[in-house]
């Protein structure tokens, strides 16, 4: 297997700069051919946006900005080149928000993550994401094809099966969230089975510090990438294990959170991602990430620039069990409830396991009539907590990360 993906990642900061002032307008032509990203940018000539400082004078696309569009022009709010019945694939993300999909090769640009990651041909891959509905599952498919590999389409749940399955094919990788690995990994010491995964491709949450030394531990090298289903992969890691390096399809801004203003390299600032995506040419989206530039370049060859990974959230957003739960989730449980004054979902590890915990202000005295209606609005089980009315405390926090990520 050759070390690197192409020869993109080798390339000078010279050879970049001048492969952004080619690109650049070329990407910006292609967004104001769509009604939805003309009348986001207003008037503009895309051969006057040649460099990173004349990009980050255009406005931010935020996704309150794309859920709009949606509504008003669906499915994608007039921001693709092309209908929606000319794509593969079109998804749906909480919110609800949707994104296509295309079965060109490594359309995703996750191939590049999975090379980094060792894998190729002679490879299968158990892939434990979602297939049902969002983009995860064929996002890591794409990019096992793109590098020739065989793919066990897994998705979630049914740990059991997806053991015996594991034993049976001989998975020598798996794909997925970092923790439902060792779900897998712990049902199989239980059924007395030993499988021969020696590597992991996650996303789509944190990788805690010492869940990667227990997967080391047991033989198996976890490296992560940071990926959305609006954008695809923007950054992963290598060998090297030294932040994240940016993907070679995107332009990454570090702003000032609530601005679109970049901060200095080094301080923490939100993740504004521009994809060099033909199809789907987003400019200046926000990811509502909080991440920040890490200087100099990885030992392990590769010349772009990093971030230190994924550091929290802009807002109070956050990522548990691999789901985004966000305020206005918590805001229509409490609607739908009139005998509950407040709610706060709270973040927590238990073991090496997201958890999350309910707390809700009422004075009714049976946590069970709510389990239905928290699966309903957050999409996600958690423990149950009844306090009474007043005694949350009034910071204006509806979701509260207790979690460690250093």
């Amino acid at each position: 297997m050759s070390r690197y993906y192409d020869s993109l990642e080798t390339r000078s900061a010279d050879e970049r700069a001048a492969a952004l002032s080619r690109v650049l307008p070329e990407v910006l032509a292609r967004a104001l051919s769509t009604p939805g990203l003309a009348a986001h940018l207003g008037a503009l000539d895309p051969a006057t946006v040649t460099s990173a400082e004349a990009l980050a004078k255009l406005p931010v696309l935020r996704k309150s900005d794309l859920s709009a569009a949606q509504k008003t022009a669906s499915p994608f709010g007039g921001m693709t080149v092309k209908p929606a019945a000319a794509f593969a694939h079109i998804f749906q993300s909480p919110g609800p928000i949707y994104e296509p999909g295309e079965m060109r090769h490594d359309w995703w640009r996750m191939g590049r993550f999975l090379h980094a990651c060792g894998v190729g041909q002679g490879d299968i891959v158990q892939n434990c994401f979602g297939y049902h509905l969002t983009p995860a599952g064929m996002i890591f498919e794409s990019g096992a094809r793109a590098v020739g590999a065989a793919v066990l389409p897994a998705g979630t749940g049914q740990t059991e099966l997806q053991v015996r399955a594991a034993v049976d094919i001989g998975t020598t990788v798996y794909s997925g969230t970092p923790d439902y690995l060792k779900v897998i990994l712990d049902k199989a010491h239980e059924m007395g089975e030993r499988l021969a995964i020696t590597r992991a491709a996650v996303g789509g949450g944190a990788l805690f510090p010492s869940l990667r030394a227990e997967y080391a531990e047991r033989g198996i090298t976890c490296l992560q990438c940071y990926a959305t289903a609006d954008l695809g992969n923007i950054a992963y890691e290598t060998e090297a294990m030294e932040g994240m390096i940016l993907d070679e399809g995107v332009i990454v801004e570090i702003v000032r959170p609530g601005t679109g203003d970049p901060v200095p390299d080094g301080e923490v600032g939100e993740v504004v991602v521009t994809t060099l995506n033909p199809d789907y040419p987003l400019v200046r989206f926000a990811t509502g990430d909080l991440s920040a530039i890490l200087p100099g370049e990885s030992p392990c060859g590769r010349t772009n620039r990093r971030i230190k990974g994924w550091m929290g959230r802009a807002d109070q957003t956050t990522k548990i069990k691999g789901m985004f739960v966000r305020p206005e989730q918590v805001a229509a449980f409490v609607a739908a409830h009139p005998e509950v004054t407040r709610a706060r979902v709270i973040a927590t590890r238990e073991g090496e396991m997201d958890a999350m915990t309910v707390r809700i202000e009422t004075e009714a005295d049976a946590p069970a009539r709510y389990a239905a209606g928290i699966v309903s609005a957050l999409k996600l089980k958690g423990t149950i907590e009844l306090v009474p009315p007043g005694s949350l405390p009034n910071d204006g926090k509806v979701i509260d990360d207790l979690r460690k990520y250093d």
